[in-house]
């Protein structure tokens, strides 16, 4: 990030530009920002960003979308151009870069069936290997990165709010979801609760089927010796703390409950303690990852006597 002292902050334009590679996610960071009251604008040729800018008045906070696809793209004239904007002393500029694994990228494009701008007739991973050696100089002259690897758009967006919402001061976000280990981490939790510890409802036949929002499943974990007193921890413990991130400024908190497969224990913890979070005055959102996963033995393990 480029700063001056003898200009304040608030008289200078802000601009973020933002780029990576191509699926891993710069329209939805472009959009969400847009609902956080930046003006957004794709694939703008960085050779005209300068008369773009008002010299005079500093404007709503300006965000800048590029890519291989955008005209005269070139990384080493982009960084050039950046740096002498930056010396401006009326602007503010900072870059950000969405970057993700090549397996995954080339998995969403197999899955949309888009093709790679770099690719031509080839597979979609010849022309990913291509955009990543040549962008490999603007990833690493970057001033933040943002890997999309394994997020949801939810996600993204999380982490998009995260980072940029500023302004005034606004009621705190809270998300609590629910997740299953064996189909991976949630990237952007503040906190994790792992739920493993229950007896696990996937081992009695009748509620295997069922999930952690029918009765049955709930009723079978309440009966855990361990539920009662660590579920009452748990909801002591977060409503000691999210009065004290809103304090700190943070805008969001994401609370995240795990079992192994993400169906039972896991979704009724969330359910659980969302409910007492709302009790004590706090409206989380409720979110369920792999609630529609199919339950299976080789994901739960065997059985533990």
């Amino acid at each position: 990030m480029h700063a001056m002292d003898n200009i304040p902050p608030d008289d200078r334009q802000r601009i973020l530009l933002v780029t990576g590679m191509l699926g891993a996610g710069k329209s939805t960071v472009l959009r969400e920002l847009e609902d956080l009251g930046w003006e957004a604008i794709d694939n703008f040729p960085i050779r005209l960003l300068g008369r773009l800018i008002d010299t005079d008045t500093a404007g709503p906070p300006l965000a800048i979308g590029f890519d291989c696809r955008t005209r005269g793209f070139d990384p080493a004239d982009v960084i050039e151009r950046v740096k002498k904007l930056g010396a401006r002393d009326n602007v503010v500029v900072t870059t950000l870069f969405i970057d993700c694994a090549g397996t995954e990228l080339e998995r969403r494009f197999n899955e949309t069936r888009r093709r790679h701008y770099l690719a031509q007739d080839l597979p979609a991973a010849t022309g990913i290997a291509a955009e990543r050696e040549l962008l490999s100089p603007l990833r690493r002259w970057a001033d933040m990165l943002v890997d999309t690897t394994h997020f949801s758009t939810n996600d993204l967006q999380a982490r998009i709010r995260e980072l940029f919402a500023t302004g005034a001061p606004q009621e705190m976000t809270v998300t609590v979801s629910s997740f299953g280990f064996a189909r991976g981490m949630p990237p952007v939790a503040d906190l994790v609760f792992d739920m493993r510890f229950l007896n696990n409802p996937h081992w009695d036949a009748d509620l295997r089927p069922q999930t952690g929002l029918d009765a049955g499943v709930g009723e079978y974990i309440r009966q855990d010796p361990a539920f009662a007193s660590t579920s009452q921890r748990i909801t002591e413990l977060l409503t000691e703390l999210l009065p004290r991130y809103a304090v700190q400024g943070k805008s969001y908190v994401h609370i995240a409950f795990g079992c192994t497969g993400g169906r039972h224990r896991s979704v009724f913890m969330a359910e659980h303690i969302a409910g007492a979070l709302r009790d004590a005055g706090f409206s989380p959102t409720v979110l369920h990852r792999n609630l529609g996963s199919r339950a299976a033995e080789m994901i739960e393990g065997p059985q533990q006597p």
